[in-house]
């Protein structure tokens, strides 16, 4: 059972999606044809969440769930990963989102999203947000998916000018299509967080829409140039660029046989948040963060197959995929 919850206590917030993610154990398996699946709580935030948490973090999540089943299986699963729930609310109408995923390349799994009308974490108004948490928490991080409706979208912004860019305030900008209008609409209204906050993540895609270049190094000072102090810019196979306005350096990829694509930037969110907690130089982050996504790279699940520290170490240390027994 958890300890009881402490504010004061609390290391890591994020704030975002959750839902109930069902994985295939058929691979290379169009999802039609697929007999089975394994189930496991998830959405970005959720996740970041749940890595930190098996890092030795104290963290806690901001999202919100329907009053269903599949919502008290995600309270449940939180607490079981040793995130505290305190901050889920429930929605009186909108049901908990389901995700299905096809691996079909496991490298670049499609997900299907069913959300309709849309997710309860959408929502959430300023009038729900826990104000002392977000100011007081050492690491807020911030999904870009909350900015895509009302009345959520002015519940970020609003928890973002309460942080006053405060270290360490973190927007990972989390680019799903399928949540927006159009590109220019995602840019519209995640751009404007990135002036709030201290870290930005992303991919070349997540980038293009953000900052409007998926040129790492372009967007990279882009976003220094917007008061960011330390802008990470993930390029898949070529590496990760990190960098401040002191440096800039690639951190190379770890090759993994990958078994699912998905989780493995969680995970690095995760790791990310653990090592700005440990006030560590940007490359040791970034080196450390890009073995845990490696490792869930190599895994099939997301939550249920983030990385212990010790497997991050034997990882960077050896070069050898850490085995876990199937649970």
């Amino acid at each position: 059972m958890m300890a009881p919850f402490d504010l004061s206590t609390l290391q890591v917030l994020t704030f975002g999606r959750s839902s109930v993610d069902l994985y295939p154990e058929q691979h290379n398996v169009p999802l039609a044809d697929v007999q089975t699946f394994r189930k496991s709580i998830g959405g970005s935030p959720t996740n970041v969440a749940v890595a930190a948490a098996l890092l030795g973090r104290r963290a806690a999540l901001i999202t919100r769930v329907g009053n269903d089943p599949f919502g008290a299986y995600i309270r449940s699963g939180l607490r079981r990963f040793g995130v505290h729930d305190a901050f889920v609310s429930t929605d009186p109408e909108l049901l908990t989102p389901v995700v299905f995923c096809e691996l079909m390349p496991p490298e670049e799994p499609s997900l299907y999203f069913y959300r309709e009308p849309r997710g309860p974490e959408l929502n959430i108004s300023v009038d729900d947000l826990p104000l002392d948490a977000i100011s007081s928490v050492p690491v807020y991080w911030t999904s870009a998916s909350v900015f895509a409706e009302e009345p959520s979208r002015s519940a970020a912004m609003a928890a973002l000018r309460l942080r006053a860019r405060a270290t360490h305030t973190v927007i990972d900008l989390d680019y799903r299509p399928m949540f927006w209008e159009s590109l220019e609409q995602a840019r519209e209204f995640v751009s404007p967080s990135i002036d709030l906050c201290t870290v930005a993540v992303g991919n070349r895609d997540e980038c293009e829409m953000a900052v409007g270049t998926r040129e790492p190094h372009e967007a990279a000072d882009r976003m220094l140039e917007r008061g960011v102090s330390l802008a990470i810019v993930k390029m898949g196979a070529e590496g990760v660029l990190v960098a401040t306005a002191e440096s800039r350096t690639i951190v190379h990829p770890i090759r993994v046989q990958v078994v699912c694509g998905l989780g493995a930037g969680d995970a690095f969110g995760g790791s990310l948040c653990d090592g700005l907690l440990a006030g560590w130089e940007p490359t040791e982050i970034v080196s450390r963060a890009n073995a845990a996504g490696a490792i869930v790279a190599g895994r099939l699940m997301c939550s249920d197959d983030m990385p212990t520290a010790a497997e991050i170490d034997q990882l960077l240390a050896s070069g050898i995929m850490p085995e876990r027994v199937a649970s």
